[in-house]
């Protein structure tokens, strides 16, 4: 099956007519082919989403009252529940992800559409106390046209958390998803078209990053950019955005830690700290790579988790295990060569997973792997992996703990596992982190708490209200009366 572009509601073939292959990260076989987008197919979506806009904010879709785009916002997110199941079977396809993961996926989509269509109407401006005579008052207006890089591993949730926003805020939307991953996003456009958006809302052009996502960065007409990916490649958006003075969200990589103590609850922790690293095949920029545990119940925590680890099986999507493979052969290759690379320094693997007898030879599995006692300045502990691998270190004191915690370049979120309520405030100010969380990880997704991270993790915020105001220009209005 060959897909196109999909631009002003209509499935555009690509100006070069070239393809790219799709292929099934549990055979490596091709089942598809989609568009290979340029520079002209990125210009069409861009000239079909101004037309949508208008050129005084008075298009077909920026000229709609707040209302009547929440209404048009809810009644995509309908469209989109009904059409759950198709679009999970799509992304589990695509991606190579369990089933259940992506049936989770696609309701977390749903949420975000229902969420920022109800914020609609809710994003406003104030009213200023200045000097006698003057009213002065602040209105929030769409920033335009938005271009959105969006990544492989999760790309209908971010795609929600994005692109929902940016429709709520008033803006229409160029999106560029990743070549390893665009059907759900594909059908994702159509589905908007068939909800009532007009044409230009909801554009997608697929291809490479190299060419349709430079493009998209580089283009003129694009007023913001979301970009979800690895640091090197946020780094190269930025400074094409830079050129036009263009703000960019970034929400890059992560090397998380995961601190428990010698007082926490264990048979509350160790089920989230697994999971926290073999989500999604440990594809998760927000994953739990660090386990950071006090000396005292280390040895306890390494034998337990070890039995979890070793249970854990890798299959494909439909055997619903508790992985799929990796999303390519290049992933593949990248976690395979950590791993050996740490065996071959001398760190210990305490547990690994298993890849089922039903898998295909040629699919991108990779077992689940704990490594024990890895040094704090090894590559394990420093780099992101991007794969089922859990790099476990012991501390001995709190300073200790918070120092090798924010000992890397990354800081995007942090786990606190104590029953000291006064030990879990001190560390939420003290850990370098966007998002901290005491005695739980990641919140069920959090599509209501602000996401991102500091230092190498990026800058900007996505999801709850706060990512709104990142689509919206103030303006400041002051009148004269006298």
């Amino acid at each position: 099956m060959e897909y196109r572009h999909y631009i002003g509601n209509t499935p555009v073939m690509p100006e070069t007519g070239a393809t790219l292959d799709v292929i099934d990260p549990s055979t490596g076989e091709a089942f598809a082919a989609i568009a290979r987008g340029d520079a002209h197919d990125i210009e069409r979506a861009v000239a079909a989403a101004q037309y949508a806009m208008g050129d005084a904010l008075d298009g077909p879709w920026s000229r709609l009252s707040p209302v009547e785009r929440s209404d048009l916002l809810f009644a995509y997110a309908d469209a989109v529940a009904r059409h759950a199941d198709e679009l999970a079977q799509l992304e589990a396809r695509d991606t190579g992800k369990a089933r259940k993961t992506a049936r989770s996926d696609a309701a977390v989509l749903v949420r975000y559409l229902r969420y920022y269509a109800g914020c609609v109407d809710k994003l406003h401006g104030e009213t200023l106390p200045y000097t006698t005579g003057f009213t002065v008052l602040t209105v929030r207006e769409p920033i335009g046209v938005t271009g959105h890089i969006i990544p492989w591993n999760y790309p209908m949730q971010i795609f929600g958390r994005s692109v929902g926003a940016s429709l709520a805020a008033g803006n229409a939307c160029v999106v560029k998803p990743a070549e390893d991953a665009s059907l759900s996003i594909l059908r994702l456009a159509e589905i908007a078209a068939e909800a009532g958006l007009p044409a230009g809302a909801v554009n997608v052009v697929t291809g490479l990053g190299s060419e349709a996502g430079a493009a998209l960065s580089a283009h003129p007409g694009i007023r913001h950019i979301s970009f979800t990916g690895s640091t090197v490649t946020g780094a190269l958006v930025a400074q094409a955005a830079a050129a036009r003075h263009c703000p960019v969200v970034l929400e890059l990589g992560g090397k998380s830690p995961q601190l428990v103590f010698d007082d926490a609850d264990l048979d509350a922790a160790l089920p989230v700290i697994l999971n926290a690293i073999v989500q999604n095949a440990g594809q998760t920029c927000s994953a739990g790579s660090r386990l950071l545990v006090q000396r005292g119940v280390y040895e306890q925590v390494i034998e337990r988790l070890s039995e979890r680890f070793s249970a854990m099986r890798a299959g494909p999507p439909s055997m619903d295990l508790d992985m799929g493979p990796l999303v390519n052969a290049k992933q593949h290759a990248r976690v395979r060569a950590f791993v050996e690379a740490a065996e071959a320094e001398g760190i210990r693997v305490a547990a690994r997973g298993r890849i089922a007898a039903e898998a295909s030879h040629d699919g991108f599995y990779q077992p689940a792997v704990l490594f024990r006692d890895v040094p704090p300045d090894s590559r394990l502990a420093q780099e992101e992996v991007f794969g089922p691998v859990l790099a476990a270190m012991p501390f001995d004191t709190e300073a200790d703990a918070v120092r090798l915690a924010n000992g890397t370049e990354y800081g995007l979120v942090a786990g606190v596992w104590t029953q000291d309520a006064s030990r879990g405030l001190r560390l939420a100010r003290k850990l370098q982190a966007g998002q901290v969380f005491i005695n739980n990880y990641g919140a069920g997704g959090g599509v209501e708490l602000p996401f991102g991270g500091v230092k190498s993790s990026g800058h900007g915020r996505e999801k709850g209200f706060e990512a709104l105001f990142g689509f919206t220009n103030l303006k400041t209005v002051a009148i004269r009366h006298g």
